[in-house]
């Protein structure tokens, strides 16, 4: 069973954290577990945090696994000599074929209905006429709204042979995403999720970017709370059952810094090293984590 995550910061005396009024000797402290709906309202109350039930994760489940099928049919697809522009019809197509809707498609602007980052991008590529070449990277970003709910995920593929540079780095970022979901479990923190990525990312040569990072998602497209893919083990929000964020670490070659082209999107490594992510819609169980949107690391 799912333990009472506040005991150890709050006093005996300090009043219960689940909003009875009461103080906390009197009320939770010797409780093994929050009741699920008084959790629910304490997580939004102090956090913004909104907890999903049963009926949410099932119409979450059928949208990971459209986003999932829209990343196959990317990938089957994906060869030198495509532009970019044609990934972002695939999508847009099989979405709307699916009763679905792109939801990067005018997002605070964003122009069409994927992101696609190739090389030095980390992030939000806009599709276009870029031309893919044999020895590419790219990111395929992909998040769809089906049925009012949100789920969100996104691979690095290469364009025919990557170089060995190439390689090394793309295997790094998806083991960090990998060493980031088994750190997703009940009573874990946040902190604990940014800092096995960012201890494993630094050891293996690689810098983790700082000003991007995980989130909520699920009701909306970006919820509380942010999900840092850097950090201390212990810090942060503790995890609870029903939380649904991303973990979507963005894994530089060289250094960390970017920058943000002319079109107001684009995030470029600062240096025009290689870039690399992966990322999956995770939700915290009462034993564990659950991907949304799986898929094999």
């Amino acid at each position: 069973m799912f333990q009472n995550p506040l005991k150890a910061k709050t006093g005996r005396n300090d009043p219960c954290p689940c909003g009875s009024a009461k103080k906390f000797k009197k009320c939770c402290m010797n409780k093994d577990a929050y009741d699920p709906s008084a959790l629910k309202d304490l997580y939004y109350k102090q956090y913004k945090i909104r907890l999903k039930n049963q009926k949410d994760i099932q119409k979450l489940r059928k949208a990971g696994q459209l986003v999932i099928n829209t990343l196959d049919l990317v990938e089957k697809n994906l060869c030198a000599g495509m532009k970019t522009e044609e990934i972002n019809t695939l999508v847009h197509e099989y979405t709307i074929a699916h009763k679905a809707i792109p939801a990067p498609l005018n997002y605070r602007g964003f122009p069409k209905s994927v992101c696609v980052s190739v090389n030095e991008v980390i992030c939000h590529g806009i599709p276009g006429e870029q031309v893919l070449n044999d020895g590419d990277i790219v990111n395929v970003d992909v998040t769809s709204i089906l049925d009012g709910y949100y789920a969100d995920a996104s691979k690095t593929f290469f364009i025919g042979k990557g170089g060995r540079e190439a390689i090394s780095l793309v295997d790094i970022a998806r083991e960090c995403l990998k060493r980031g979901i088994k750190k997703a479990q009940p009573g874990k923190t946040l902190g604990d999720i940014g800092w096995a990525i960012q201890s494993y990312a630094e050891q293996s040569g690689c810098s983790v970017v700082r000003e991007f990072v995980g989130h909520g998602i699920g009701f909306d497209f970006h919820e509380a709370p942010q999900v840092p893919h850097y950090g201390q083990k212990g810090e942060g929000i503790k995890l609870v059952p029903g939380m649904v964020f991303t973990i979507e670490p963005m894994i530089n070659l060289g250094k960390k810094d970017l920058r943000i082209l002319p079109d107001k999107w684009t995030a470029v490594t600062k240096d025009n090293s290689l870039s690399a992510q992966f990322e999956q819609t995770i939700i915290i169980t009462e034993d564990g984590c659950e991907s949304l949107t799986p898929y094999e690391l």
